[in-house]
């Protein structure tokens, strides 16, 4: 017979010399496999709707980081963030090392790449680590939250710096107002009911709202420099595709498409949670670009000395 847990020979409790009762060392997984929703405990049942090919409870660090390599309905989820946080890493090492950049236009980045790597990587230990124990997940959760926060800030900073380059009583008001709204975000993200699976559409709600409160200083823009001029002249047409794509995910997560229509099809590739990475990280790399072609015209065009 196989030996399929750590710590069998610690199956039962023991007592010491003493007579003192030790409790058993909890049994970990070695050989384990896949197990259908149903066979969860209660703080891992998320989507009913994957029905199969869920980890089990692994209470390993170092199984959960190995599960990585191992095919189960949170794979690809870790997989996209994973890539995509090794992919703003180095675009991050790209740009800072630029001689030809000057260092306040490198302060404004960081905000934006530091954001991009934090939600990405939290997501990433979020999906990997969220079977250990209950404990774990918890922490993990609010972890994953508190970086969806931090992307919203660091991608609203370089809009509001760059849209509002002549008129810095804006860029104040607006960085503050955004902010605000990200601590609030950040609250939120670590009380613990919010990380609750009932309280997924709030969730969801939340952080769309707060990734919406970004046309406000949008519509602004436009009214200033004229809705047409704005979107084919200046670079805000990326940023409604960013919105669009961020709000889009948002939808597709709360939904829980297309899983809910397919039973049984999607629990690996393709559920909502995986759609909904993919397109974060399509956010963000549309931003990347946005803010790179604002940032260029804003500093070759000399426009501050026609605005005042």
């Amino acid at each position: 017979m196989s030996r399929r847990t750590r710590g069998s020979s610690n199956s039962t409790d023991r007592r010491d010399e003493g007579g003192v009762l030790t409790p058993a060392k909890p049994e970990i997984p070695l050989d384990w496999k896949c197990c259908k929703f149903t066979a969860l405990p209660s703080w891992l049942q998320d989507n009913h709707f994957l029905l199969d090919g869920h980890r089990p409870v692994l209470l390993s660090f170092k199984e959960c980081f190995k599960s990585i390599f191992r095919i189960h309905t949170e794979t690809m989820n870790i997989w996209t963030h994973l890539v995509g946080m090794l992919l703003f890493f180095v675009l991050t090492i790209q740009f800072l090392t630029r001689p030809e950049i000057q260092l306040q236009e490198k302060f404004v980045f960081t905000a934006f790449f530091v954001g991009a790597i934090a939600c990405l990587g939290f997501s990433t230990v979020f999906h990997t680590l969220h079977c250990h124990s209950r404990e774990v997940a918890k922490f993990v959760h609010k972890l994953d939250y508190v970086g969806i926060a931090l992307l919203i800030m660091g991608s609203f900073f370089p809009w509001v710096y760059y849209g509002f380059y002549c008129k810095p009583h804006l860029q104040i008001i607006y960085m503050t107002v955004t902010l605000f709204l990200g601590t609030l975000a950040i609250i939120a993200s670590m009380m613990d009911t919010f990380a609750e699976p009932r309280f997924r559409p709030i969730r969801a709600g939340l952080f769309a709202g707060f990734g919406l409160s970004g046309v406000i200083p949008a519509v602004h823009y436009a009214s200033a420099n004229g809705l047409v001029h704005s979107v084919t002249h200046d670079p805000m047409g990326w940023l409604v595709l960013m919105a669009f794509l961020y709000l889009l995910g948002a939808v597709i997560y709360a939904g829980r498409v297309p899983e809910r229509w397919f039973l049984g099809k999607c629990d690996i590739w393709g559920h909502s949670h995986q759609l909904f990475h993919v397109l974060v990280v399509a956010a963000a790399l549309v931003n990347y670009h946005g803010i790179m072609q604002i940032a260029k015209r804003r500093l070759t065009s000399g426009e501050c000395r026609n605005e005042l």
